[in-house]
């Protein structure tokens, strides 16, 4: 079964808002078994968005729209779907009863009231976070076109309580989907790797590229949960064997939700010194539920000063190999271990850019040292083609140090420091 996605607004044609909801739609249509065609934006226009809708209908079966649905006059989404399926705007008792719930003492304008005005036969779909309702509307012959409200934290809600059930209902059968996040290797690279896994239609195996990283999901469709999990399983599996520890983890929301639980399980703790990364990483462990478990101390030593007062690096040290350089790092990475008495410490210095680079340290050149009380490790990451910008080489210095420690407490290998030729155990640099 096929499905578009239109997202309305003309702040989307603009600029002004990232289309974050038509990643949202897509990802939930996969896990349906849905073959997503097309996504196009139309701005706050009736006739563009007729025009749209009748193309979406001549190639799926589902047309998911998103956006216009609230209660002011360029809110059109309602008005243009009911008009160009014929079917006339009827009140939805339940939808005009969360209104009035929704406003409780406050007067409910009638220009809100308009909310609970759906297609004749749609089925509606219950907000429960802000006033506009969604519903699917039949069209057709078996097609479908499903109306949403734009904002995030009213869309995210609605796909959960409502969509997702439509969807199963409207394929038949049972998904089951599992997603294995990898970090460490390209998409090229895992495709290759995983070769005619693939090319299957049930179970279906997808590779995804993401921000610094990779996605695979394996999705099977059967009579119920427990076959379609039976399907999907063993080739998961193969996947997991093909692409062995660069997978960090299946269904996890992030590389640091990882490490976060699994410092917890081993009852350990980390400290951060970081320099160019700019308390990034500090920012992503405390993002998690129960980082104060893990994580007391987060230095961001960005000048010489602060790297010797508070991370103890030798002021010698920093006049004899520069801030960006192994030794610095692995300096502070035992600084900020031994002075917040954590078990592992992670210091990270570089040059994110764009100037600062010389031809021995080039834009892009960062050293990730890890220490515990069993020893030091230590990952380069050097620039390979265009610069990537100064953004990205921070967030990928983020990951590959959070890596660094998923590694290290999961007992895979890891690059090991080995004193004295620091230069001599480098691994050649990784990927930025």
């Amino acid at each position: 079964m096929q499905a578009e996605i239109i997202s309305v607004g003309t702040e989307l044609l603009l600029g002004h808002t990232v289309n974050t909801d038509a990643t949202h739609v897509a990802r939930m249509l996969a896990e349906q078994g849905l073959d997503l065609v097309r996504v196009q934006i139309v701005g706050d226009n009736a006739g563009r968005l007729e025009e749209a809708v009748r193309a979406a209908l001549e190639r799926a079966s589902v047309v998911i729209a998103t956006g216009g649905l609230g209660p002011t006059d360029d809110d059109l989404t309602r008005e243009t779907v009911a008009r160009l399926a014929g079917l006339p705007l009827e009140e939805d008792s339940g939808s005009l009863a969360r209104l009035h719930e929704y406003f409780g003492d406050r007067p409910l304008p009638a220009n809100e009231c308009r909310q609970a005005l759906l297609p004749r036969g749609a089925r509606p779909f219950p907000n429960a976070v802000g006033t506009a309702p969604g519903c699917a509307v039949p069209v057709g012959r078996d097609q479908w076109i499903l109306l949403l409200p734009g904002p995030p934290g009213e869309l995210l809600p609605m796909l959960e309580a409502g969509v997702r059930p439509f969807l199963r209902e409207l394929c038949g059968g049972v998904i089951a989907s599992f997603m294995a996040r990898v970090f460490g290797m390209g998409e090229g690279e895992a495709a290759a790797r995983l070769g005619s896994l693939t090319a299957g239609s049930n179970p279906t195996v997808a590779t995804y590229a993401g921000d610094g990283e990779m996605f695979v999901r394996v999705t099977a469709k059967a009579a119920d949960h427990a076959a379609a999990r039976a399907l999907a399983e063993p080739v998961l599996a193969e996947v997991l064997r093909l692409l062995g520890h660069v997978v960090y983890g299946v269904d996890v929301p992030s590389l640091e939700a990882v490490v976060v639980a699994e410092l917890a399980r081993q009852g350990k703790s980390l400290a951060t010194a970081e320099s160019c990364t700019g308390g990034l990483i500090a920012r992503r462990i405390t993002d998690q539920p129960g980082a104060s478990q893990v994580f007391g101390c987060g230095l961001v030593t960005y000048a010489n000063e602060a790297k010797t007062r508070l991370a103890g690096v030798p002021e010698d040290m920093l006049r004899a190999h520069g801030a960006v350089s192994p030794q610095v790092a692995l300096a502070m990475a035992r600084g900020v271990r031994e002075s917040a008495g954590a078990d592992l410490g992670l210091g990270v210095t570089g040059i994110a850019g764009p100037g600062g680079g010389t031809p021995q340290k080039p834009v892009g050149l960062v050293y990730i040292a890890l220490a515990d009380a069993q020893g030091a490790w230590l990952r380069e990451l050097r620039p390979q083609g265009q610069y990537p910008g100064r953004d990205m080489v921070r967030r990928l210095s983020a990951s590959h140090a959070l890596d660094m420690v998923r590694r290290r407490l999961s007992g895979l290998p890891v690059e090991r420091w080995e004193e004295p030729g620091a230069a001599s155990c480098l691994p050649g640099g990784q990927r930025l």
